[in-house]
C-alpha cells in the first residue's frame, strides 16, 4: 500500500449503519428531534443545509467550548504581541529615536490587537476542524437533497433502544416524507 492509499485511508470517513428519516418542513425536523430525544434517544443527528433555530434545545446539545478556546488564545496572543514588542524595542533593538521611551505602550497596540486576532481565530479554525473529524473523504451520503432543500433525522444503530420497526413507525408519525436505512 503507498502513501497515497494510506493518507487517503485515515481521512476517509468511517460510516456506521442506522435509521434516516427525511422532512420537507425544518419545523417538523425540529419537533421531531424533540420527541426523539424524549422517546430516549441521545445519539442522533440532525442533517439540514442551513442552521435551525431551535434545534439545539431540542437535541439537548449543550454549548460549545470553542469560545473559550478562542478566549484563552486570544489573551495568549495579546500577552505574545505585548511581550514581543516589549522585548523588540527594549531590549534587543534599542534604539532611543526623538527621546521616545523604549517601550511606547501605544505604538504597539496594533501589534497586539493583530496578534489577538490571530491566535484566537487561528485556534478556533483548528479546533473546530479537530472536533468535527475534518476532512472528511467521501463521506457517505444519505440523500444528496439534504444540501438543498431536505433535512433528516439519522440514529444509529448502537443507540440505546435501537429498533428499526420501532423507529420507522415514530419518524412516520412523526410526519416523516420518507424513512429509509441508511449508512452515515
Amino acid at each position: 500500500m503507498g502513501i497515497i492509499e494510506t493518507i487517503e485511508g485515515s481521512l476517509r470517513a468511517k460510516g456506521q449503519n442506522g435509521m434516516a428519516g427525511i422532512w420537507l418542513d425544518e419545523h417538523a425536523l425540529v419537533e421531531a428531534a424533540r420527541k426523539t430525544r424524549e422517546a430516549g434517544f441521545r445519539r442522533f443527528e440532525a442533517i439540514s443545509p442551513y442552521p435551525l433555530h431551535g434545534i439545539d434545545d431540542a437535541m439537548n446539545i449543550p454549548r460549545s467550548f470553542i469560545p473559550w478556546v478562542t478566549f484563552v488564545m486570544g489573551l495568549a496572543g495579546c500577552s505574545f504581541g505585548t511581550w514581543l514588542t516589549w522585548w523588540t524595542s527594549s531590549m534587543d533593538w534599542a534604539l532611543n529615536v526623538g527621546g521616545k521611551p523604549f517601550f511606547s505602550f501605544p505604538a504597539f497596540i496594533p501589534i497586539m490587537f493583530e496578534l489577538t486576532i490571530l491566535f484566537g481565530a487561528l485556534s478556533s479554525v483548528g479546533v473546530m476542524f479537530f472536533m468535527c473529524g475534518l476532512p472528511k473523504v467521501d463521506p457517505p451520503v444519505i440523500d444528496p437533497a439534504l444540501t438543498s432543500h431536505k433535512f433528516a433525522l439519522w440514529i444509529p444503530e448502537g443507540d440505546s433502544g435501537y429498533d428499526e420497526a420501532k423507529i420507522e413507525q415514530m419518524f412516520k408519525d412523526l410526519g416523516a416524507d420518507e424513512v429509509k436505512k441508511a449508512e452515515f
